[in-house]
């Protein structure tokens, strides 16, 4: 399976929540023990039924069916990622207080009423299909592969979705950018403010540990600077992450990607400003807890940001046509083949057969989508387009819209738009604002929530 699909199963973004696969519908009566997925026989896990509760949420429970599968699906995503398996009580305990996270977004959505019926749920799943070029049928294989069930699979989508509108209502609605902040990010990423220094690029790693109601500060401070202590000794960080990062990306190692100072959260910028070079791991402190910084690696951003400022557009035109059930993918594919064959030929101009032929809104404007730079249409359209020489015509191009005939009408290089990097500051600093509101949202909803951790002898 594509690491693309075992993405959604794990989460597919640094800041959303992975919401648990195998239970049924949120907050069953108190003490109800939830039925596993695919009701599949029941086998013994570490010497434990799994039916057995691992963990009492509120009103709800965490089956050991449920924990299992999730050990599972963790184990998996972490061996796609080359990330070493951490002591598998370690990855017990992680993937147990993200399930217990989980549990408690979920128990707050089904308090506000947040729903979401099958058919939204079917829609996300074939999009998710879409995006990895295989059939619905064909993830369905893949994941049986892989030993998760399909039905998990759908309950994890819809929790998914669940927990990402909770999130937009209490979270993202509440995070708003002044202009004057976005001329400033915008100051500074093209050198005008920050000295030298203004450009660089951190690739950046973290690690937290949390100080949650009732934590034991010195405790957790002890555990924060062995972490710290094994990292500077050089043991792998994305391993260490998996074992006792609580940050909701601690199963991705961890990692944030590429970041100016800017861009990055406060509190990571704080552990590192000292010495911002390659290779440094550091830690800070703040009211959530410890966050351990690493920093992979560094680069002079300056010229790729001049760079961007120039972009390459494509004036180009497309013919547009829908399959159907009146006319199936086949007749589609025919039709548009025999049109190009026409166009090449010279029998016919590319304006007429689009104002004839397609189903575009710009079939009265000839098929013209006027000029074009990356990111303004689908991937693969885009890719296609970009492989064309001047007034070539594409072979039939598949979008999730349909099939496209394609035409380079002229290519040239232009100043890019300021809206467009206006857009892009605002989205940087809200990702900034994002990642520390989510995270500590996230820890403040466990606090709430009444937790009993079961532990048996084995």
């Amino acid at each position: 399976m594509t690491k693309k699909i075992f993405a959604h199963l794990l989460l597919t973004a640094a800041l959303a929540a992975p919401f648990a696969a195998g239970a049924a519908d949120p907050a069953p009566a108190a003490g109800t023990a939830q039925q596993p997925a695919a009701a599949q026989p029941a086998r013994q896990a570490e010497g434990r039924p799994l039916d057995e509760i691992a963990a009492v949420v509120n009103d709800d429970v965490i089956t050991e069916y449920e924990l299992q599968q999730r050990i599972h699906m963790a184990a998996l995503n972490l061996r796609r990622q080359n990330i070493k398996l951490p002591p598998m009580q370690s990855l017990r305990s992680q993937v147990l207080d993200q399930l217990i996270i989980d549990k408690a977004i979920l128990q707050r959505a089904h308090e506000t009423g947040i729903r979401v019926d099958d058919q939204m749920v079917s829609a996300a799943i074939e999009q998710i299909a879409a995006n990895n070029k295989v059939t619905v049928e064909k993830m369905r294989s893949e994941l049986a592969a892989d030993g998760v069930p399909f039905q998990a699979f759908r309950e994890q989508i819809r929790r998914d979705i669940i927990g990402q509108r909770l999130r937009e209502r209490e979270v993202d609605s509440q995070i708003h950018i002044p202009e004057s902040e976005i001329d400033a990010y915008l100051a500074e990423q093209n050198g005008f403010a920050g000295g030298e220094g203004s450009a660089t690029e951190y690739k950046v790693s973290h690690i937290l540990i949390p100080l949650e109601a009732g934590t034991d500060a010195a405790k957790a401070q002890a555990e924060a600077e062995s972490v710290l202590k094994r990292a500077r000794a050089g043991e792998d960080f994305a391993s260490l992450a998996a074992s006792y990062s609580r940050a909701s990306d601690s199963m991705q190692g961890g990692e944030l990607g590429w970041r100016t100072s800017q861009a990055m959260p406060t509190v990571l910028w704080d552990a590192v400003k000292s010495n911002p070079a390659k290779g440094v791991v550091a830690m800070s402190r703040n009211s959530s807890g410890f966050h351990i910084v690493k920093i992979s690696d560094v680069r002079n951003g300056m010229a790729a940001r001049a760079a961007a400022h120039t972009v390459q557009m494509t004036h180009a035109r497309h013919i547009l046509m829908q399959v159907s059930q009146l006319t199936p993918e086949a007749t589609i594919l025919s039709r548009l083949n025999d049109i190009r064959s026409k166009i090449v030929s010279g029998q016919a101009d590319f304006q007429t057969m689009a104002r004839l032929h397609s189903v575009d809104g710009t079939s009265t404007r000839g098929g013209d989508l006027g000029w074009l730079q990356a990111g303004d249409t689908v991937p693969e359209f885009e890719s296609a387009m970009n492989k064309l020489k001047i007034g070539e015509i594409s072979q039939p191009v598949k979008s999730r819209f349909g099939y496209h005939l394609i035409q380079v009408e002229e290519r040239k290089q232009a100043q890019s738009d300021p809206r467009r990097e206006r857009l892009a500051a605002m989205q940087a600093l809200r990702e900034k604002k994002l990642g520390e509101a989510v995270n500590n949202w996230r820890r403040e909803l466990r606090d709430k929530a009444y937790v009993e951790i079961r532990h048996y002898d084995d």
